[in-house]
């Protein structure tokens, strides 16, 4: 067959789409999202290529509208997850000796499936599963993903690009192998992209993958999955399974073969995971590679030279689309007093013009948190916001789970930089300010410093260019993905790699080729073209 120094198409962004009324992909969405509503699915395991139901089935709701049924999906016994490991080791067999423009294709494949045919299906599963906008469901199921699969084509060959030096007497390679073994992917409820990304870079790169997704996600991880199938991916390369995920993540952790996790989720799991496989080290083969982006409070800080106007729209996109629940939402802002007052008014405007509801109704800015764990922490952190003397709710406060897990977006005022909501994660459309004196700007970087164990994204807005250089400064290790005059959240894959450090995970930049890098075993291969054929160096005389 014919060889060659392949390149890839170019990766550009994905450009998204504005579903204004009247266009054609509002229709199409609209259209879609009441034909899924209206159906139910059944969701098995899918090891092997193969469709595995067990008949332990759990039901799955839009968290808009709780007591409607999308369908269900099956839960795994430990027999399914070592059949799950046992059939990604032999695929890895022929999977890892595939060429990789032939890995490249299929993933190229399904960003173009996703770009056309699949667009108002996922996006649509999306508002479903996670109650997401149409907008929000647009630049992350459609969008993000796309340009992961793009980017990741074009950073694998940069990665293989990289090599070096030679000399006229030797020749030196380096070969970027898949890890030996497989790799374990857990990814989260929140981003359809992450869910979809985190098993197809480390398959990209040549390994196999047991994906476990979050049991509030599963209806549009099958999606995924159709598109996977479609686009060409082999049998037993991603193998999806769900159900408990204290026995799958045991059963995983004790396979010598285990190589590398791939996590998305909470702080404290991910750190219950290192800690498993700590405890097992002695028993894999290799050094497994872990990886994790996790938790986040994530800040914005505003000079008091900021535009008002500028600091209440970071706050008011920030902190409340998707409701909260992105890693890297504003969960806390530190206001400079002189400019307050008129960013709280401007602030309590935007807020109380939000309309909510289901993400089915497209104006809407808000729907509902996604299940009745999260609801009854917010409601909870907002009951003693009530009764704390040290704060005050300026807007919201209210919340209704009769029909959907929905909480008013909610911003609350406190004197004490370092009251419990300054400092806990919440993962929901709440905020809590701290407005601080004007002459205390680097008393204050210090405060947002140090009052989180966190490090994921934060912003810092002025026109002060001498005040940015000191938040940038002293900022420096507060955030993986930092902010000049802009909200904390938005980051685009190839423009902005994202993760964070500290307790955020890390930090090994998803939508990047560090990213890549964590999924292969480099070796180096010298070739000498003339053999010495005596022992003795010149120096022996």
């Amino acid at each position: 067959m014919g060889k060659g120094f392949f390149r890839v198409p170019v990766a550009v962004n994905e450009p998204v789409k504005d579903y204004a009324p009247g266009s054609p992909e509002r229709k199409a969405v609209s259209e879609t999202y009441k034909e899924m509503y209206n159906s139910t699915i059944d969701v098995p395991l899918f090891i092997d290529g193969k469709d595995v139901k067990t008949g332990d089935t759990d039901t799955m709701s839009p968290p808009h509208d709780h007591k409607h049924i999308l369908g269900t999906y099956h839960r795994a016994e430990k027999k399914n997850i070592d059949a799950a490991i046992a059939t990604a080791l032999e695929a890895r067999k022929k999977w890892s000796k595939t060429p990789w423009e032939q890995r490249a294709a299929i993933f190229l494949r399904a960003a173009e499936l996703i770009a056309g045919p699949y667009r108002a299906r996922i996006n649509a599963a999306t508002m479903l599963a996670q109650s997401k906008t149409i907008y929000q469901a647009e630049i992350d199921a459609a969008c993000e993903l796309i340009d992961f699969l793009r980017f990741n084509v074009q950073f694998m060959t940069e990665i293989y690009n990289e090599q070096p030096a030679s000399t006229s007497g030797a020749w030196n390679r380096l070969e970027y192998r898949p890890l030996e073994g497989f790799i374990y992917a857990i990814t989260p409820f929140n981003f359809t992209a992450i869910a979809a990304n985190l098993p197809a870079s480390a398959a990209l790169m040549g390994n196999v993958v047991v994906w476990k997704p979050s049991d509030s996600q599963v209806y549009s991880a099958k999606i995924i999955l159709d598109i996977f199938k479609e686009a060409g991916v082999p049998d037993g390369v991603i193998n999806m399974v769900m159900g408990d995920p204290v026995m799958i993540t045991d059963t995983v952790l004790a396979s010598p073969e285990f190589s590398g996790v791939h996590f998305t989720g909470s702080t404290h799991v991910f750190k219950d995971i290192w800690k498993k496989i700590g405890m097992n080290i002695h028993n894999y083969k290799t050094y497994p590679k872990i990886v994790g982006e996790t938790g986040g409070k994530d800040f914005i800080v505003a000079h008091k030279t900021a535009n008002p106007s500028q600091v209440a729209t970071a706050i008011a996109r920030g902190a409340f689309e998707f409701q909260g629940q992105k890693c890297s939402a504003a969960s806390r802002c530190y206001i400079s007093e002189s400019i307050w007052n008129d960013v709280e008014e401007i602030l309590v405007d935007q807020v109380n013009s939000f309309k909510m509801g289901s993400p089915e109704d497209m104006g809407n800015f808000i729907t509902a948190v996604i299940h009745e764990g999260s609801f009854d922490k917010l409601a909870k952190y907002i009951n003693q916001a009530k009764e704390d003397k040290n704060a005050d709710i300026i807007v919201g406060g209210s919340y209704d789970k009769s029909k959907g897990y929905f909480i008013d977006p909610t911003v609350i005022v406190t004197k004490d930089p370092k009251y419990t909501t300054m400092q806990e994660e919440l993962f929901g459309p709440v905020v809590t300010i701290y407005v601080f004196e004007d002459d205390k700007w680097e008393e204050t970087l210090d405060l947002v410093d140090t009052t989180s164990e966190y490090a994921l994204t934060g912003a810092v807005l002025s026109e002060d260019r001498y005040a940015l250089e000191t938040a940038v400064r002293m900022l420096e290790n507060a955030a993986g993905n930092f902010y000049i005059n802009d909200k904390p959240t938005g980051a685009v894959v190839g423009q902005q790699p994202f993760g964070g450090a500290r307790s955020s995970g890390t930090n090994d930049k998803a939508g990047s080729k560090l990213n890549l890098l964590r999924w292969v075993s480099p070796r180096m291969v010298k070739e000498t073209f003339v053999t010495p054929t005596d022992y003795k160096y010149p120096f022996l005389g």
